[in-house]
């Protein structure tokens, strides 16, 4: 972390615009920029009240991660490696600090240093005030870096969240769960009131979808 804080980005994209994020296609298509904007913040649903939430969580860094952006996320022990793999994430660009503590301004101040995305839950829990909110979201316009907030977090750039959750893949009472419907909301600066789409999160295999049908395949469930 070290070496990282105290060197560029972690990573140059080479296509398109170097000052967004690329995040997959389904996506790309309901963000006002295409992708995550570095030093924009933004806030996700807080994983233990929305279905979903964990899921939208691994598919918005998974493109990035695999073009090889650094990804932390704090505070979420629950987090499975198997369905962020699945879902696209590159394991070996994904730092993990399950129970910050009493650290978590330090650890996530020290993360936006280092890191392209990082991912910030339990901040009402640990006690961030707005002065501290406001610390973070400097310091990630700062970096270049996304601030994503897993939970509510006054002057977001974007917020984001998911309704209408429903699982495809039972029949007439048997079969296996394959993908979630989702629909997708977002709000912020500059966004028309109803933006937003249906996913699949997760679609086949553990990715994200474009809402269509598929087929009966199994996959990790993420939350």
């Amino acid at each position: 972390m070290e070496e990282r804080s105290d060197g560029v980005r972690a990573v140059e994209l080479t296509d398109g615009d170097t000052r967004v994020l690329p995040v997959a296609a389904p996506l790309a298509r309901l963000l006002p920029a295409g992708g995550l904007r570095r030093g924009s913040t933004v806030a996700l649903p807080d994983p233990g009240r929305a279905t979903g939430a964990t899921s939208l969580l691994l598919a918005l860094v998974a493109e990035a991660s695999g073009q090889g952006a650094w990804v932390g996320v704090v505070g979420r022990p629950e987090l499975g490696l198997v369905a962020a793999a699945e879902a696209g994430v590159a394991l070996e660009r994904l730092a993990l600090v399950p129970h910050p503590g009493d650290d978590l301004m330090a650890v996530t101040v020290a993360l936006l240093d280092g890191m392209d995305l990082v991912a910030v839950a339990g901040a009402a829990r640990a006690g961030v005030r707005a002065a501290d909110r406001q610390r973070l979201a400097a310091r990630a316009r700062q970096r270049g870096a996304v601030l994503l907030s897993l939970g509510p977090w006054p002057g977001a750039d974007i917020e984001l969240s998911c309704t209408s959750a429903r699982w495809e893949g039972l029949g007439a009472g048997h079969g296996r769960l394959c993908a979630r419907r989702v629909r997708v909301e977002l709000r912020g600066r500059g966004l028309g009131p109803g933006r937003g789409g249906q996913l699949l999160l997760p679609a086949r295999g553990g990715a994200v979808g474009g809402g269509t049908r598929v087929a009966d395949v199994p996959v990790a469930v993420a939350g």
